[in-house]
């Protein structure tokens, strides 16, 4: 926890596989065990979700021991949200790969937005969290000031593309520069390399997650034009080529 300022209050934590942190601004009084409960729910989802424990459900269904159906609320609600994806990407966002069943492209948008909801309920508090990079937010009063929000350069770490202003709603990048090539075109199964770099913002982070990943998968000289049409209210914000 850091922050002098009680109008201004930021936390932090490792789960997921990642850094996450809550930033919040207003009259914060009460809010310590609504950002607690914050990271609890993100907590309880990589017990269920994460593909590295074994324990998992996810990890679960991947050995076939365990169907979406049978699983917790939350597996299921995320399995029906990987079919409609799939659908609405063209097959660029697949859970279902040869490797398994792996939700990773869309559980971290989607636990960070449900777990931000809590944060949504403190009256008059602009908040953002920010879970390794993806960033769900919502500034609550209309003349209240924007989050200002840096998208990394992949070639120069200590450099921005750009800075979005975020109101409400969500922003999500995919890239290689960290991770290497570890995001695959379902198509052909191979790892896409036409893309260094990609930015999606939205009115969701869940949606702006699983564009970005398609997109990235995507390519093309046309991506900006693809994420448009089939997810009005989106935008490639930033995108940085091969």
């Amino acid at each position: 926890m850091t922050g002098a300022d009680p109008q201004r209050r930021s936390w932090s934590e490792p789960v997921m596989g990642t850094h996450l942190s809550v930033h919040l601004r207003g009259s914060l009084a009460g809010a310590g065990p609504v950002v607690e409960a914050v990271f609890a729910d993100l907590r309880r989802a990589d017990e269920l979700f994460s593909t590295y424990r074994p324990d998992s459900q996810v990890s679960a269904i991947r050995r076939r021991e365990l169907s979406p159906a049978q699983a917790h609320p939350w597996v299921a609600e995320v399995a029906a949200l990987c079919d409609e994806a799939r659908e609405r990407t063209e097959g660029y966002f697949d859970a279902w790969l040869p490797g398994g069943f792996d939700p990773s492209g869309i559980v971290k948008g989607w636990a960070a937005e449900c777990a931000a909801a809590r944060l949504a309920r403190l009256p008059g508090v602009d908040y953002y969290l920010n879970a390794g990079g993806d960033i769900t937010g919502r500034v609550a009063t209309a003349g209240g000031t924007p989050w200002r929000v840096g998208v990394q350069d992949p070639g120069r770490p200590d450099a921005f593309l750009t800075v979005l202003e975020l109101r409400d709603g969500g922003i999500a990048t995919s890239g290689s520069a960290e991770r290497g090539p570890h995001i695959l075109d379902p198509h052909t199964g191979n790892a896409a390399s036409e893309l260094i770099s990609l930015t999606v913002t939205g009115p969701a982070l869940l949606w702006a997650d699983v564009f970005a990943t398609a997109a990235f998968a995507r390519g093309g000289p046309d991506v900006e034009r693809w994420v448009a049409a089939r997810a009005p209210g989106y935008r490639v914000a930033a995108v940085v080529r091969a």
